[in-house]
């Protein structure tokens, strides 16, 4: 209690934050009990037929339960990758623009697609990639070359889903980690180049190095959401297109498909509890390496 009329600006500060993760994350984790439960109506979360672990049964037994999750970790890996590449680049040459108008531009064009919802981007990618009226199709029939149909050939999305992936989130990236960089002491620099580094020294042998426990704290929390598929951006590209379901279906999709489709509460539930289980086991895991290798680093 001294600590906290001691710091109690500090802990009001704090509690609209507690607030939210209790009313959307803890009380919301009394739904597990649905996983296991044959879910109606009338019988409501807590009064509905106990069924144990046959929500599960079905989930494996369908089939789905390899390729939706193989799905899920490959992209979630290929995103992460890419995102912590590409922003840890992006923010390397900001930090080295020298012009401030420049500098500024360059953060504000980059950021933008953050704020453009994965509608608004679905639909300027059907615009340019429709077979019969896209603009990429337009092109390719003007110069007497094949158009692409990707809406019904998967190896197209294997690169596309990425890319979109990293336009979208590369400008939030790029802003942790140039603000990890402007608190680079910058006597460091000033000594490198009295001492005859080039700019590309001071970069391999400074900033990057010194980068990497940001690097560290953000791959964690990426991994935290390794399981988490991009929902958005799948269903709002992909929808219920069954030529691209093998190679784009994710576990979050299969969930709201089968919520959506037959109403299954506890199928969907125990979705969600696989989900979050291998989650678990996915960031402790990480957190473990990383302690074994760099325990300062590690979250916990």
């Amino acid at each position: 209690m001294k600590d906290i009329r001691r710091h109690w600006v500090l802990y009001t500060m704090f509690l609209p934050v507690a607030i939210y993760f209790i009313v959307f994350a803890y009380i919301p984790m009394a739904g597990i009990v649905m996983a296991f439960e044959s879910y109606t109506r009338t019988g409501g979360m807590f009064f509905s037929k106990w069924v144990g672990f046959d929500n599960f049964h079905y989930f494996f037994a369908s089939g789905k339960a390899w390729l939706v999750t193989r799905n899920t970790i490959v992209y979630n890996v290929i995103f992460l990758g890419c995102y912590t590449v590409f922003s840890i680049i992006a923010a390397v040459f900001m930090s080295e623009i020298r012009s401030k108008f420049f500098k500024k531009m360059t953060q504000t064009l980059m950021f933008l697609p953050y704020f453009i919802s994965w509608v608004t981007v679905s639909a300027f990618v059907y615009n340019f990639f429709n077979y019969e009226y896209g603009i990429v199709n337009k092109i390719l029939h003007y110069f007497g070359m094949e158009g692409i149909d990707i809406y019904s050939n998967t190896s197209y999305w294997y690169f596309l889903l990425p890319f979109l992936y990293v336009w979208k989130w590369v400008g939030y990236g790029s802003i942790l980690y140039l603000a990890a960089i402007v608190g680079i002491d910058q006597e460091i620099y000033e000594a490198a180049t009295i001492d005859g580094a080039s700019r590309f020294q001071r970069i391999m042998r400074i900033t990057l190095p010194l980068l990497k426990p940001t690097m560290i704290i953000l791959i964690l929390l990426g991994l935290g959401r390794i399981m988490r598929g991009e929902f958005d951006m799948f269903y709002q590209l992909i929808g219920n297109n069954g030529l691209l379901m093998d190679a784009t279906d994710i576990i979050d999709t299969l969930a709201f498909r089968s919520l959506m489709g037959s109403a299954d509460f506890g199928m969907a539930s125990s979705v969600g509890v696989y989900q979050s289980v291998l989650t678990l086991i996915i960031i402790l895991t990480a957190n473990w390496l990383v302690r074994k290798y760099d325990r300062d680093h590690a979250l916990f």
